[in-house]
């Protein structure tokens, strides 16, 4: 018999304060009532480059946030990424049928932390999600259904809210996807999303059994070397791969009346932490506009982007001229 009890399990790591300190609260706010446990994974372990940002100075406060809202909400509790080598041991048995696991990707981004985080939930089911994630429509019956869901369809691996609010004819605007045969709007996807999902980790067990430590492509290989970053391939596209090969698929779901919908802020910029609150609260009450709806990113109808794409595009057009001026 499968434990049907539920850990909420977030990452974090110190360079997401600036918007864990409003959207983790936010968080709690909508999910910790309908699960067992909620575990906040704190990663320690310093990346490079942009994932490192404010690293140190933000550690402090990062741990005070955490721990008040472990004050807050008696089902949650801090956990750190645990390095040590039997923890890794642990950890790359259960997932990759190895002693080992990388500490970073390619990017520098987090990798053994997102498996550290599964390994710690307590629970079958676990509900991961990124720190940055933000939620519309207040369901309180969403992670029931979910559960209920990955029962009844043993061909579903994982399944998360709605990607972005719904449109009046149900249509998505920026994804692609079957729709899916349920009670409410559900799509059916065959790739994994490591920002957000709902796993069921004894059909993992007993249908994947173990992902490949694959490395990426030679591009990235060479980026990884440059940046001094260990080469392998993103979590997600690992999870893609072993789901393509096992027959498994992801199902995105609003669920009852009101439902659950997801949303990402793709960019990041002073205007967006001033905003911050001010858009919690539009799409905790539903505030949202019609240009918002079927997009699961957020977008300019909600808060102006221009600064944040043309800071990014410097830095594109920096990084290329570095590569032209340095080739390797």
């Amino acid at each position: 018999m499968k434990d049907c009890c539920v850990s909420l399990q977030i990452n974090l790591a110190p360079t997401d304060l600036p918007h864990a300190v409003h959207i983790l609260p936010h968080q709690l706010r909508q999910w910790a009532a309908q699960v067992n446990e909620v575990v906040l994974i704190l990663d320690t372990h310093r990346s490079r480059g942009r994932f490192a940002e404010g690293w140190e100075e933000r550690l402090p406060k990062m741990r005070l946030l955490l721990d008040k809202c472990c004050a807050d909400y008696p089902n949650t509790y801090l956990r750190e990424v645990d390095y040590s080598p039997e923890a890794m041991a642990s950890v790359g048995s259960l997932f990759f049928g190895q002693q080992s696991v990388p500490t970073k990707d390619f990017r520098g981004g987090p990798f053994y932390s997102y498996f550290f985080g599964l390994y710690a939930a307590k629970h079958n089911y676990v509900f991961h999600m990124d720190s940055d994630l933000m939620f519309g429509g207040g369901s309180s019956t969403w992670i029931a259904e979910a559960v209920q869901l990955l029962i009844e369809k043993t061909d579903i691996l994982t399944c998360s809210p709605l990607p972005g609010p719904p449109t009046s004819d149900g249509q998505l605007k920026t994804q692609t996807a079957e729709l899916e045969s349920y009670n409410s709007l559900a799509f059916r996807f065959s790739h994994f999303s490591s920002r957000l999902f709902l796993l069921d980790k004894q059909r993992f067990a007993s249908k994947i059994k173990q992902l490949p430590l694959n490395p990426p492509s030679i591009s990235n290989i060479v980026k990884a070397w440059f940046e001094g970053n260990p080469a392998y391939e993103l979590p997600e596209i690992l999870f893609s791969q072993a789901m393509s090969k096992h027959g498994l698929f992801r199902v995105d779901f609003l669920g009852h009346e009101p439902g659950m919908w997801s949303i990402h802020p793709p960019y990041r910029s002073d205007l967006f932490y001033q905003k911050l609150p001010e858009i919690i609260q539009r799409i905790e009450t539903g505030n949202i506009p019609e240009a918002q709806r079927g997009d699961y990113d957020l977008n300019d109808c909600l808060i102006d982007w221009t600064d944040a794409r043309m800071a990014l595009q410097k830095k594109y057009w920096r990084r290329r001229l570095i590569k032209r001026l340095l080739p390797i």
